[in-house]
């Protein structure tokens, strides 16, 4: 019984770091160095995608919960390959008509890497400078105009 008690906290301490995120529809719990299968996405291999909708995101100290996302909260991945699922086998009979239909369906899926879980800032200050000055700048010309 100490076995299994030790593997648990082993278990609780590499989950440090995770989050929940949404993707295709679909919610995913995402840890770092994990792939996960998730719905065909339009992206080549070894390409990077970066997820914004963040629900709950936890580390070593807190839990952050969106309402409904985290802001700031991003998760890198790169994608690995794309493949199909197994197939799914769908029949349809319709009883004493001699109607039948059997019908298969592959899910197409690409395979991605989790490679790192960040909060906070993602836009450089100096960008942010330059719309503000813009903005400001419009607003006196119109007042010394009229």
């Amino acid at each position: 019984m100490t076995n299994s008690k030790k593997s648990s906290n082993n278990s609780s301490k590499s989950n440090e770091l995770y989050a929940i995120a949404e993707t295709s529809g679909q919610q995913f719990w995402f840890e770092v160095d994990r792939y996960y299968d998730i719905d065909r996405l339009k992206a080549k291999e070894k390409d990077k995608i970066t997820l914004d909708k963040v629900l709950v995101l936890k580390d070593k100290e807190s839990i952050t919960i969106g309402k409904p996302y985290v802001k700031d909260a991003k998760i890198e991945l790169e994608v690995v390959s794309h493949k199909r699922d197994k197939k799914i086998l769908v029949y349809k009979m319709r009883p004493k008509k001699k109607t039948r239909r059997k019908m298969g369906h592959r899910q197409e899926l690409t395979r991605v890497m989790v490679k790192s879980i960040t909060i906070g800032k993602s836009t450089p200050k100096s960008s942010v400078k330059k719309e503000t000055v813009k903005k400001e700048t419009k607003p006196k010309s119109e007042k010394s105009t009229n």
